[in-house]
């Protein structure tokens, strides 16, 4: 519902800060330099990150057997609270995600960034939606080695019922006004390209 026009009601087809969650998908320093686009992809999750902190959208992470894929890049930590270790590659079942019959808030969206797209994101992606969960897939945050595997990971979770969709879209939506001082927060964020 919009604060300044009570009767409007936004499409649930977009992200909404009080319903979505934030999800980075181990992004680490091992794994980072077989990433062609690595730099975009730190500047896009840590852009969502600091989005998401300024419009209070919780935030998780993780990372995939740290002690071959070494830490969660430095650029990033720094904004992020503890980060669990796994080793499926999945991350559904790591953050203990409620059953869609089990949810105890509105968080029924869950925004997905990180590497790589063929093999945890996707993995993360399929298992969130078999949960019941609306998901959307950061196409400018997320990638893999090669973009042969990043194109087949993003048509595929399309396909299965994700949206993709790109950082600016997510930020915005979240934002969902303009004229406002979180507006402003937001427009410096994406200026910042």
């Amino acid at each position: 519902m919009n604060e300044e026009n009570p009767e409007y009601l936004r499409s649930r087809e977009l992200v909404c800060r009080e319903n979505s969650q934030l999800l980075i998908v181990d992004v680490q320093e091992k794994l980072l330099p077989h990433i062609p686009v690595r730099d975009l992809i730190v500047e896009n999750c840590g852009r969502l990150i600091q989005g998401a902190q300024l419009l209070d959208v919780p935030v998780f992470a993780t990372e995939q057997y740290p002690k071959g894929l070494g830490s969660t890049d430095k650029a990033i930590a720094e904004s992020l609270g503890a980060v669990p270790e796994k080793v499926r590659f999945s991350c559904a079942e790591v953050l203990n995600w409620p059953g869609a019959a089990e949810r105890s808030d509105d968080r029924h969206q869950v925004v997905v960034a990180g590497i790589e797209a063929h093999v945890c994101v996707l993995q993360t992606v399929l298992d969130l939606l078999g949960l019941g969960y609306q998901v959307f897939v950061v196409a400018d945050s997320v990638a893999s080695r090669s973009k042969f595997d990043w194109q087949v990971a993003l048509d595929r979770m399309s396909s299965s019922g994700a949206v993709v969709t790109t950082t600016e879209s997510v930020l915005f939506e979240w934002c969902e006004v303009a004229g406002t001082e979180e507006f402003k927060s937001i427009s410096r964020l994406v200026k910042g390209r």
